[in-house]
């Protein structure tokens, strides 16, 4: 099995590299590596979109590298497990709205707006530990319970135009979108190689994901 995380110039991905390279090993899940390669993207048996920075410039970044169609068919049409963490989850949705109106890849029914917490005390961005709150159950859930700790960093958030595809939540001056999901796509804002064990249980868990 080979899951393919692409790297389309968002970020450092040192980090979510080894975490999953670990899971992979403890998991029996086969190989991981970082692509720029649209065969490899074509190929992989599981997909994982990284990404951090703007809506926009994420946005242009994945549009113009080779991977996309690549990624696009390969979840589209073979249906094959994929995982966006950060603003890699944002872009899954219809739009975004950090700078400019920029469209997303449409997988999940919501729109990403800048994080507004109901106290002004709270600084935005969203950033640290934070208590998930399950919402919805799901495989890659299996292990993870409502209190577990993940780690955020981040100025906006998914607002959920269909409440059943959000797994999770954090609150923050008003609940934020932690966790999204439908059918063989899945999203995290929270970065889970740096949650300790909760986001590398859920490393494992998408690992082993048979939708």
């Amino acid at each position: 099995m080979l899951t393919a995380i692409i790297d389309y110039e968002s970020g450092n991905l040192h980090s979510a590299e080894k975490a999953f390279q670990r899971m992979a090993r403890e998991t029996d899940a086969g190989e991981v590596v970082v692509t720029t390669d649209p065969e490899t993207v074509a190929n992989a048996d599981r997909i994982v979109l990284p990404g951090d920075g703007a809506f926009p410039a994420c946005a242009a970044a994945l549009w113009r590298s080779g991977c996309f169609q690549a990624m696009v068919e390969a979840v589209e049409t073979r249906g094959v497990p994929f995982l966006g963490i950060c603003v890699g989850m944002q872009l899954l949705a219809r739009k975004g709205h950090e700078y400019e109106e920029t469209d997303g890849l449409g997988w999940i029914d919501g729109e990403v707006e800048r994080i507004v917490p109901s106290d002004a005390s709270l600084k935005v961005p969203h950033m640290g530990w934070n208590d998930l709150v399950i919402d919805t159950a799901h495989p890659v859930l299996d292990g993870i319970a409502t209190g577990d700790h993940a780690y955020f960093v981040h100025s906006y958030q998914m607002r959920m135009s269909d409440p059943a595809q959000r797994l999770a939540h954090v609150e923050y001056g008003g609940d934020v979108t932690a966790i999204v999901g439908c059918d063989t796509v899945l999203g995290l804002q929270f970065h889970p190689e740096k949650s300790a064990a909760t986001g590398l249980r859920m490393i494992a868990n998408f690992l082993r994901w048979r939708p």
